[in-house]
């Protein structure tokens, strides 16, 4: 163990009797570094004050303010409560010993004192606390490599991520920024919600972190999809549309062959995977790809519905040009109840301001962003 002082360790000697200070100086002064102290005031001063002492001895019988008292001082004070004090006195009773224990002494020596008794009762204290400080600085150590790798594992999760969603970007570059946009969708409505009776459940910190995080892989199944189709610069016929139905199964099964490899369940995994496999589907039942209805859509895919919607509404696309977002908003009310659970559209009114400043922050082109400055302007 490498000891915690650098140099002589310091001893702190409280007595209101000269001779009693001079004594413990000439005992002491050879191994260790001493200061001493007439009164509980002037102890309390010098014990606060750095360098702290490493160990107190602590008489009890002196005028103005005890020796019990100046420890229980000391042991309030978060700079001086972890200093050792060793009460070093002529009463002998088992009571006062008791008393001097409850304020928090770590031992009790009575007077006429064996300077072999001191001299070992100091070491053995001193080799404790350093032991303690020791011990204190591997846990504060541990603690700050275990915060660096989480936050490194955080930074190659959320990495992996954007790799996995540029990927898709690269297959699909028409989408833009929206995977920026609808993870902020997300984690807005998501928020709104967080107190209501039907999510409050849910809703949790923790949760909505990994709705954000696990947002931007609802399309990950595209890559899955032939260029034919995800890059017809039109809209497609009814065959080329089931086929692109199936990037929601392709997405789910990329995950979970994730999950299989981790090996156990992963709360990011398991969100991830709702969101790729469930977000068209429809409160009516009448989504793909398993017809889910109402409350048996995961609620991370019923918010990612919503998102997904709303902007793929307010941005222009091959086939379409964009709508305004009061068009988006009456076409998502329309919705309500068959496409939307009604209470996320109800939600979705009330953050529909912030949904817009998004839509503006993370716009496509100069050109989006103009249009959407005035519509923000004007909402």
């Amino acid at each position: 163990m490498i000891s915690p002082y650098p140099e002589k360790p310091v001893i702190l000697v409280v007595d209101d009797a000269p001779q009693n200070l001079a004594l413990m100086d000439d005992l002491l002064s050879d191994d260790y570094a001493v200061k001493v102290a007439p009164n509980g005031m002037r102890a309390l001063k010098i014990a606060g004050t750095a360098p702290r002492p490493d160990l107190i001895l602590l008489d009890i019988m002196m005028p103005d303010m005890d020796g019990y008292e100046v420890c229980r001082q000391l042991k309030d004070a978060v700079d001086t409560r972890d200093i050792p004090v060793i009460f070093l006195t002529a009463r002998g009773q088992v009571a006062d010993e008791q008393r001097g224990f409850d304020v928090g002494a770590v031992d009790y020596i009575t007077k006429p004192i064996s300077a072999p008794i001191v001299l070992a009762r100091v070491r053995t204290h001193l080799t404790l606390r350093a032991a303690s400080l020791f011990l204190a600085d591997q846990n504060a150590y541990l603690e700050r490599e275990l915060k660096k790798r989480t936050e490194e594992t955080r930074m190659v999760e959320e990495a992996t991520v954007l790799a996995l969603t540029s990927l898709a970007e690269t297959r699909d570059n028409e989408t833009g920024n929206h995977i920026l946009r609808t993870q902020r969708y997300v984690r807005a409505l998501a928020e709104s919600l967080r107190e209501h009776p039907r999510f409050a459940h849910y809703l949790c910190d923790e949760t909505i972190a990994l709705l954000y995080k696990s947002a931007p892989l609802h399309d990950i199944g595209k890559v899955g999809i032939p260029d034919r189709i995800l890059l017809k610069p039109g809209r497609l016929d009814a065959d080329e549309f089931e086929i692109m139905k199936t990037h929601a199964a392709l997405g789910y099964a990329a995950i979970q062959r994730a999950v299989e490899r981790v090996g156990r369940r992963v709360p990011f995994f398991q969100i991830a995977g709702e969101i790729a496999l469930s977000h068209q589907e429809k409160w009516d039942g009448s989504g793909y790809p398993q017809g889910l209805v109402g409350e048996s859509i995961p609620i991370s895919a019923r918010l990612m519905a919503l998102a997904d919607v709303y902007d793929a509404l307010i941005s222009k696309r091959v086939y379409k040009e964009a709508f305004s977002h009061a068009s988006a908003l009456e076409i998502i009310l329309e919705g309500k109840g068959s496409h939307f659970d009604p209470d996320l559209v109800d939600a979705f009114i009330s953050i529909q301001t912030e949904c817009l400043e998004i839509a503006t922050q993370y716009s496509d082109s100069d050109e989006d962003i103009a249009i959407l400055r005035q519509r923000l302007e004007g909402a």
